[in-house]
């Protein structure tokens, strides 16, 4: 192809939204990837956007505000948040929905009463509004670019506001669920990535895939280009406007996580793909860092013998977030101690903390490895990993009769377990945790039995056997530290001026919300708003 204005490396949610944004504003862009599939992490996710004072909350004449979400982003800070970036997201994140949006590059709705996670901060929306969920998707509008988004395999015919997940009842009529399932129709991150990667086949932009990007071209000052290899062959392309980095963040490179981030983990629910590429050139580049020991934390389940289904990654085991498991009634977590250490149903980036929890006499994280201890009740109601009620329980969880035998099976005193769950029950059957108030926020109820009412959606006793229980481990779903950047968009070098020609987004980039996960869609809300800004800015440079 012939050199284009722009070049954007990663072709995800924030690359796709840049590619849009440069192309709308009259530039013409490569959009490059190093695999062969598209779509990234988004492409495995739920797909929520979190945006405040959306268009979608407006239409729905819900009153929220700038003023609101900088005040609720500014009562959680803990020093990692820079002015600039922040009331960028916040400012721009309207114009970026709306935008993609009227291009039909996406196609949303709100999520009826997901609140936000921080409910006693200031800003914050109990009634919830600022998560947006996606309408389904019919992949075959791609033709054979179906077969080349990440995942594919794994079928979602759902909207996520149909699922408990999103606080739906997770029941579709079987024969609308054979019509979606024969026409291919796609919810949650696959229908997200469906729609722009149509938008963007429909104004030529075509991914260019199987390209390893060695290093950045600089001419003069500024980025102009990248060279590597495509399929093993030398690979260079020119660009008159700059690059934009896009490329995930860097999970899955040991070296880099050992270095940065800040506390264990070793069960991420990202794809393989996210190895800090993007970064690494970045860093090439000169550019200054930020937030580098945060990540979208969450507690995961690995479950054995379920690698990765794409053939590149055959092998590479990807873990499951751990929602609704650990907030439904009937269960609790436990520690190597057999002790309760967090609110189980707490927020999944936050409850991090409880995790990485450091014992400076015994120098270890006494909270790993942390267990999630359940019963009967709870298999026959609710779903473990993949496993719905009714269907046999798998071998990958642990059983047995009584709490004694269960705590030997799993390692942890046998004394301290069957206390530990004997109080546990008392305060379920009154209602009431006073060790970590399980059950008296809104979110703790959003997640639990909607069947039930009050503290019950979630608390409830572990007494009747056979007992299971699961370990949980402690993941993510991406890191979001990387290069810094200004409210354009252009990264920074180490001395805090923009490097000509060089921009980011997503979770390549040092995350404009710093640590602080807002809400659902705290990860895609930023990501596409910052690629929308990168598109427009680096098409601004080339006018």
């Amino acid at each position: 192809m012939s050199d284009p204005d722009i070049i954007i490396l990663g072709c995800g949610p924030a690359g796709m939204t840049a590619a849009l944004a440069a192309h709308e504003a009259g530039a013409s862009v490569a959009l490059i990837e190093r695999f062969d599939r598209v779509g990234g992490t988004g492409a495995i996710s739920g797909g929520v956007i979190w945006v405040a004072d959306n268009p979608r909350q407006r239409a729905a004449g819900m009153a929220d505000s700038r003023e609101e979400a900088l005040a609720y982003f500014r009562a959680l800070d803990h020093g990692d948040l820079v002015d600039e970036t922040l009331e960028a997201f916040v400012d721009s994140g309207p114009d970026a929905l709306a935008f993609l949006e009227g291009i039909d590059a996406l196609k949303v709705a709100l999520l009826d009463g997901y609140p936000d996670y921080y409910l006693d901060r200031p800003g914050a929306k109990p009634e919830g509004g600022r998560a947006l969920d996606h309408d389904l998707f019919a992949l075959g509008e791609l033709g054979e670019w179906a077969s080349r988004i990440t995942a594919i395999e794994e079928l979602k015919p759902m909207m996520l506001r149909e699922t408990p997940l999103g606080g739906g009842s997770g029941i579709v009529p079987p024969e609308e669920l054979q019509r979606r399932i024969a026409n291919n129709e796609r919810g949650f991150g696959q229908a997200m990535v469906g729609r722009l990667l149509k938008a963007c086949l429909v104004r030529g932009i075509e991914p260019i895939l199987n390209v390893e990007t060695h290093r950045l071209v600089q001419r003069d000052g500024r980025i102009c280009g990248i060279e590597g290899t495509r399929e093993g062959v030398p690979y260079a392309l020119s660009a008159k406007s700059g690059v934009i980095i896009t490329t995930g963040g860097f999970e899955w490179d040991e070296d880099m996580r050992q270095a940065f981030l800040r506390g264990p983990m070793d069960a991420p629910a990202s794809p393989p793909t996210a190895r800090g590429e993007g970064l690494k050139l970045a860093l090439t580049s000169g550019a200054k860092l930020g937030n580098m020991t945060q990540a979208w934390w969450a507690p995961t389940l690995v479950i054995p013998d379920n690698p990765w289904p794409a053939p590149q990654f055959a092998g590479q085991q990807r873990a499951a977030p751990v929602l609704i498991e650990r907030t439904v009634p009937h269960s609790l977590m436990v520690n190597r101690k057999g002790e309760r250490f967090c609110n189980e149903a707490a927020n999944y980036s936050a409850l991090a903390g409880a995790f990485h929890q450091f014992d400076p006499q015994t120098y270890d994280y006494p909270n790993l490895p942390a267990w999630l201890v359940f019963d009967q009740d709870y298999v026959d109601r609710y779903p473990i990993g993949p496993r719905l009620p009714g269907q046999p329980v798998p071998d990958w969880v642990t059983r047995a009769d009584t709490l004694d035998a269960l705590a030997g099976h799993i390692e942890v005193p046998a004394d301290a377990l069957e206390a530990t769950v004997a109080r546990f029950n008392n305060h379920a059957r009154a209602g009431h945790d006073p060790d970590f108030q399980r059950g008296t926020s809104a979110y703790d109820h959003f997640y639990g039995d909607r069947t039930r009412e009050g503290t019950a959606v979630t608390l409830g006793a572990v007494e009747r056997g056979p007992f299971y229980a699961v370990e949980i481990r402690m993941g993510l779903l991406g890191t979001n530290g990387g290069a810094r950047t200004d409210g354009s968009a252009r990264i920074l070098g180490h001395d805090g001026k923009p490097i000509p020609g060089l921009y980011g987004a997503g979770n390549a980039i040092a995350c404009p919300t710093g640590g602080i996960y807002a809400g659902a869609g705290g990860t895609l809300g930023p990501a596409l708003t910052f690629g929308y800004i990168a598109g427009r800015s680096a098409a601004r440079a080339n006018a």
